[in-house]
């Protein structure tokens, strides 16, 4: 299936969801809404002729200044189909939060954990939404471009080390 014969198929499946669509670079990539977005990753998961079998990455992009300021990016792959599919999802500032989508990909968990720690992206119905880069005592989200980059973080009491024989 061409890039294009495969965002005309996401746009007769997604219908009004679908807020932009292009195939720069030869890379079919969709803007959709964030209500309803559950229910076309569903589809875009089980509809034969589609088959995105693979969800390769979640992160998110800071547009500081930018109304929406950011954008979720997945990337879909399908292993037997040989297509991908780049899904974006713009959010406001102060309501960065999207579903969870670890009930279609199970890869999603610990890569939504990464969009949540690095970006502070919720993701709503997340089993295991904590950190995964960071401790849990780090404030904010360094990944943000208004982050400080001179930012104190607070200091933590010292941990023991998980020792472990490892055997080459």
């Amino acid at each position: 299936m061409s890039p294009d014969d495969l965002l005309s198929r996401v746009r007769e499946l997604a219908g009004d969801l679908v807020v932009e669509s292009n195939t720069n670079l030869g890379d079919p990539t969709i803007v959709i809404q964030r209500d309803g977005a559950l229910g076309l990753f569903r589809t875009l998961r089980g509809e034969a002729d589609l088959d995105f079998d693979m969800l390769t990455d979640v992160t998110a992009v800071d547009y500081l200044g930018r109304s929406p300021r950011f954008e979720i990016v997945y990337q879909l792959n399908s292993i037997g189909k040989n297509h991908r599919l780049r899904v974006k999802i713009r959010v406001p500032e102060d309501d960065v939060r999207v579903h969870t989508l670890s009930g279609i990909w199970k890869s999603a968990n610990w890569l939504e954990r990464e969009a949540w720690d690095m970006l502070g992206v919720r993701f709503d119905g997340h089993p295991d939404l904590r950190r995964i880069l960071l401790y849990e005592e780090f404030v904010g989200h360094p990944l943000r471009k208004d982050y400080p980059v001179d930012k104190r973080q607070p200091l933590t009491e010292e941990r023991d080390p998980v020792v472990q024989d490892w055997k080459f």
